[in-house]
């Protein structure tokens, strides 16, 4: 047998026991016991800076020893975007992933690539960057870092971190949609004054993969009666600190499909996000919110909540999130837990 096909058996086996581990029972197969609710962390924009690299094993550590966490996600920026993306920062990085003891999703952040064009990140191409962050964190695609769990992902057309998954009627979905415009904005560290035919060409098709997804979570949450859609991405697509010279035109087709598909889902609707570094808990797709002139997108969608994680010097918790029992009011209640506190 060719290490390949070991390698692939492996996965293969670790995939199933994860999925009927007792360790993960809130995900476990439908017709399984399961327990009345699921506790997943979320954070982003975190290691930033060589205190918070020091300090990153110890966060995971106490990650790991929060009591009841069935999930783990990293909305992305795993470095700040002026130190050098190399693979040897990378392969650190996938160690400390390695180390959750639960199943952890992480979606790139525009740090680890969009922005590599920048001298002091080491003026790379951002697409050679793209593809070596893929080859660290999605060698195996459809399983999640930390504890194996097998996903589901958009792998088969060439975007393994697109991944989806349900679990106690809760559709969930993590999307590669990073700051920077989505890397529209032109890579000034190589030069450049305009985006490049191929930077459009990858942005265009990650975009609409993208989409496809959110249309495929929504679809799937209609069709399984699902209590609410979670939606995991980088991009602060309404930052409050906004300004009118910034463009975020690459962001109007995804806010739209947001807009079109919560407004006809009889759920909620949940966007948690990183990028802008300050925790904040608002409805930018409500009627009347400035984010849909901003953004030129027709309708509006009241049940989306969008929730932004601490991250960059804020950094200093993880948010836990509660998937509540039937006849809450809220599908997921959150509350922010410092890395500094006891378990």
């Amino acid at each position: 047998m060719t290490l390949l096909r070991t390698t692939a058996v492996c996965a293969s086996v670790l995939a199933t026991l994860a999925l009927t581990s007792p360790s993960s029972p809130a995900i476990a197969a439908d017709g399984q016991d399961k327990p009345s609710t699921t506790t997943f962390a979320v954070i982003g924009d975190v290691p930033y800076g060589a205190a918070q690299i020091a300090a990153f094993p110890g966060w995971v550590d106490r990650i790991n020893d929060q009591p009841g966490l069935d999930l783990a996600f990293h909305v992305g920026d795993i470095k700040n975007g002026s130190s050098l993306c190399t693979d040897d920062y990378n392969a650190m990085i996938r160690e400390q992933f390695d180390r959750f003891e639960m199943p952890l999703l992480y979606t790139p952040g525009d740090n680890e690539w969009t922005d590599c064009h920048r001298p002091a990140a080491g003026a790379y191409n951002p697409l050679e960057r793209l593809d070596a962050v893929r080859a660290t964190f999605y060698e195996t695609p459809g399983l999640t870092l930390g504890e194996p769990l097998k996903v589901a992902s958009q792998a088969a057309i060439g975007f393994p971190e697109n991944q989806s998954l349900r679990t106690r009627g809760i559709e969930m979905a993590t999307l590669h949609v990073v700051g920077s415009n989505n890397d529209r904005a032109p890579w000034a560290g190589l030069g450049l004054t305009a985006p490049t035919a191929g930077q459009l060409a990858e942005e265009n098709a990650r975009m609409t993969a993208a989409i496809d997804l959110v249309e495929d979570t929504f679809a799937s949450a209609r069709q399984t009666n699902a209590r609410a859609v979670a939606i995991f991405q980088q991009a602060d697509m309404f930052d409050p600190s906004y300004q009118p010279t910034w463009d975020l035109s690459a962001f109007q087709p995804l806010v739209q499909s947001l807009v079109d598909e919560a407004s006809t889902y009889d759920g909620e609707v949940y966007l948690f996000d990183g990028d802008s570094h300050v925790y904040n808990v608002d409805h930018p797709l409500a009627a009347g919110s400035r984010w849909l002139g901003i953004h030129g997108v027709q309708g509006s969608a009241d049940n989306l909540t969008r929730i932004t994680v601490d991250g960059e010097a804020n950094n200093t918790n993880f948010l836990q999130v509660t998937v509540n029992r039937p006849g809450a009011d809220e599908v997921l209640s959150w509350e922010r837990v410092p890395y500094d506190s006891q378990p």
